[in-house]
């Protein structure tokens, strides 16, 4: 049995969140629903501008391996923070959620601990300004073979892409654990990312185990605008195919087999998180044995739960919403 199940290697970010309008967004010139990445000092005006902040540590991978540990498996988190305020606060609380942050706070370093000022509006939408800071600079010389090497499965945040550091990091970590006998799959995480990297991308892709995307991502790959032309490109690259259509429920393709789990559409209270926390429930249900089938509606039922509260990541006992919903002993 090796040490973990699971494995995440992404961004380490302090989440800041706070709710607001849509004329507020306008005041402020943010783009609604996405994720931008701004400099220091937009950084600190956005963090000044918001009021009855929440903070919490983030991050789209470490949400997920933080869900996957609440859900009991033996969990671990590679990223980089400084060793500031920010960086001590991020690394205890993911220890103190039972998912091991392996990598020491960075003493002395130039740049400080990443965060992200998220503004959350009434219908749920999130707009993510980010400031990536240290984080952006997870390397291969991060990546511990004794760590990767002892993993079930290694789970990759593509929006470490932006740096040929997080590639070359990607490379030698998948290497790693492959060799030893895991898995290892990627988050695709966000369309514009695989706008700015298709090609790298593509070969990443066809040299991993799985990858979870959402129906605009899986489109960009290979930009084509029919999602199931998409998914069968996809699929021809990688053997397991994993793809989140909002409240048209999700597609997962595994060589000729093709499963689509529906979900219950509800309105949420904030979106942070969804797609983070459906890969929780999804991964947790492969490292357990479960089929497709079953590990897809895993990961529904947790994307549903964190969308009914503020915050990326799970508050009620996903376990028991699990044998409640039937897909769980």
């Amino acid at each position: 049995m090796k040490k973990y199940q699971i494995v995440g290697i992404g961004n380490a970010i302090v989440d800041v969140l706070t709710q607001s309008d849509d004329t507020f967004l306008e005041m402020m010139d943010i783009e609604k629903g996405i994720m931008t990445l701004v400099e220091r000092e937009r950084a600190e005006l956005l963090y000044a501008s918001m009021k009855e902040r929440t903070q919490a540590p983030g991050g789209s991978v470490a949400n997920t391996i933080a869900g996957a540990g609440k859900l009991g498996l033996r969990a671990a988190f590679i990223g980089r923070v400084r060793d500031d305020a920010l960086g001590r606060f991020y690394a205890q609380e993911m220890e103190t959620g039972g998912t091991d942050f392996v990598n020491a706070p960075v003493e002395g370093g130039e740049l400080p601990t990443s965060r992200s000022m998220i503004f959350v509006s009434p219908d749920g939408e999130r707009s993510m300004n980010t400031y990536l800071g240290i984080s952006a600079e997870v390397g291969p010389e991060d990546v511990d073979e004794a760590i990767v090497s002892d993993t079930e499965y290694l789970f990759l945040e593509g929006y470490l892409f932006d740096k040929p550091k997080g590639k070359e990091a990607f490379q030698r970590a998948a290497k790693l654990c492959q060799a030893a006998g895991g898995k290892a799959g990627i988050a695709i995480s966000d369309p514009f990312c695989v706008n700015r990297h298709r090609e790298d991308f593509q070969r990443l892709i066809g040299e991993l185990d799985f990858v979870i995307g959402n129906e605009a991502e899986i489109k960009a790959l290979y930009e084509d605008e029919e999602l199931d032309t998409a998914l069968q490109r996809v699929a021809a690259k990688n053997p397991l195919v994993v793809c989140t259509r909002s409240g048209d429920g999700v597609s997962i393709l595994q060589g000729d087999t093709r499963v689509d789990v529906p979900v219950e559409k509800v309105t949420p209270v904030d979106a942070t998180g969804a797609g983070d926390q459906f890969a929780a429930g999804f991964l947790f249900g492969l490292a357990t044995g479960a089929t497709l089938a079953t590990s897809g509606r895993m990961g529904c039922i947790a994307a549903r739960e964190v969308i009914g509260h503020m915050g990326p990541r799970p508050k009620a006992d996903l376990r028991a919403l699990f044998r409640r919903e039937g897909v769980l002993s």
